[in-house]
């Protein structure tokens, strides 16, 4: 089982981007261009004085805190993202707006692997040893795990896109024998060139090849799983998300991709295999400081100093911020959770994961860019381990975004209307994640948006 390292207190809080961030060449927008950012107009008001403007980005950072920006992360590959303000994004031409007519999210549920095709269940299986101590009938338990239900995919993005109809695809996926194609050998040379992906009586063609980096034995290709989607794209489907076992890849250059979304086209697909917890100690990923411990100052001076940055003391202000706020309720709550130790445990860790990654590709197809003023759903990440500090909440600006697309342009509301939308939806958050308390994430989710809740009203 993946291992916590020394519990740490999390003491001190990294509310804004890390001391590497400047390194890396991140400027983040100051705290009156949030602030415009999160207005239909795209200006702050000019009667508001800089002092209170700053005391306010102080205050919110207890509950939207900077993003952190550390080596490796996106932002350290593209510090020069543009920035999407609610104004940019409500005059994207490519945004598809939510309509009486097409408002419902689809989930397709994880294609069934056919008789014929057998040897495909065998590709999502990560090829590593077992964990030095335990045999591999210890380390079968957690490799044998199902990958989670549709059904709580489906739950969840009820809570998160709350207001907006949730439904799972009616037809069942099934992977089938492409024309011709014959079938597979323990050999990974004899990987066919082609399997195929069939909804009720079509199929589409879907390219496969050994996985470069040899962590599974076959990849199927991303962008000719995109074509199926767009095929099987309901009449009243807002957008539809496919959910595949296997590893992926986007292009011959491309080792994997976890997800993708053609958000002009409405369609997303997220893997569940790269997401597998007995990679965990492959990805080097720290338990005890996934989301939200993520934003603990000695963690992160820690992980700066792979690149010689000297950590800084905590400041009055820090040590102050620290003591009280969303974030710091949900590094309590979250803390209270045991190490995941059994197979329930272990799926809901999965889920947990697999749920940020799903809502943040849907939200791709709600017109939302890759988000650069907070640390957000909406932030591009760049790998595993930066996927696991990320937040599973939306920031102000990005908030802005759904609670005008669902209460305003599909509900026909006012801004009285989005204000109570965003109450209500921070409400079946607390609901959905009460279910889920037993998991880290979904215990401190809780705790935050309860804290939120309390904020604003």
């Amino acid at each position: 089982m993946p291992a916590y390292q020394k519990a740490c207190q999390h003491k001190v809080l990294q509310l804004e981007p890390s001391a590497f961030a400047e390194l890396a060449g991140y400027e983040r927008p100051d705290s009156r261009k949030r602030l415009a950012a999160t207005t239909k107009s795209g200006r702050a008001s000019a009667n508001r004085e800089e002092k209170s403007v700053e005391t306010a980005a102080t205050a919110i950072s207890k509950s939207f805190p900077g993003p952190l920006v550390l080596p490796h992360d996106d932002l350290n590959y593209e510090p020069n993202w543009p920035p999407q303000s609610l104004r940019s994004w409500l005059h994207e031409k490519e945004r598809n707006k939510p309509t009486s007519k097409r408002k419902t999210l689809y989930v397709a549920g994880v294609p069934q692997i056919t008789p014929v095709m057998a040897f495909m269940d065998e590709w999502t299986r990560p090829k590593i040893e077992p964990a030095p101590g335990k045999d591999k009938d210890e380390s079968s338990e957690i490799e044998d795990l199902m990958s989670p239900d549709t059904e709580n995919f489906v739950n969840y993005f009820g809570a998160f896109y709350h207001g907006m109809p949730v439904k799972q695809f009616p037809r069942q996926l099934k992977w089938v024998r492409w024309k011709g194609e014959g079938k597979a050998s323990s050999k990974a040379s004899s990987i066919p060139k082609y399997v195929g992906l069939g909804v009720g009586d079509k199929t589409t063609r879907i390219r496969a090849r050994p996985s470069p980096d040899g962590l599974f034995k076959g990849q199927l290709n991303l962008d000719d799983i995109l074509d199926a989607a767009i095929d099987m794209l309901p009449d009243d489907a807002y957008s539809i998300i496919l959910i595949v076992d296997h590893d992926i890849h986007e292009g011959e250059e491309d080792d994997f991709c976890c997800g993708r979304a053609y958000g002009g086209s409405r369609i997303c697909v997220v893997q569940t295999a790269r997401y597998h917890p007995i990679l965990d100690k492959r990805e080097k990923i720290d338990l005890g400081h996934m989301w939200p411990a993520s934003h603990c100052k000695d963690y992160i001076d820690g992980l700066c100093a792979v690149e010689d940055v000297e950590p800084e003391p905590a400041t009055k202000v820090q040590i102050q911020a620290s003591q009280s706020g969303p974030i710091r309720a949900a590094i309590s709550a979250a803390s209270d959770i045991p190490a995941p130790s059994t197979t329930e445990d272990m799926r809901a860790l999965w889920f947990a994961r697999l749920a940020r990654t799903a809502v943040h590709e849907l939200g791709h197809c709600m017109g939302m860019d890759h988000c650069v003023y907070y640390a957000c759903n909406m932030q591009g990440t760049a790998g595993m381990a930066e996927d696991g500090r990320q937040p599973p909440y939306l920031c102000p600006v990005c908030l802005g975004k759904i609670s005008y697309a669902v209460a305003c342009e599909l509900q026909h509301g006012n801004e009285e209307d989005r204000k109570k939308y965003v109450r209500d939806r921070y409400v079946a958050i607390v609901e959905f994640c009460e279910r889920w308390k037993m998991n880290s994430l979904f215990a401190g989710y809780r705790a935050w948006a309860l804290e939120r809740l309390q904020e604003i009203n």
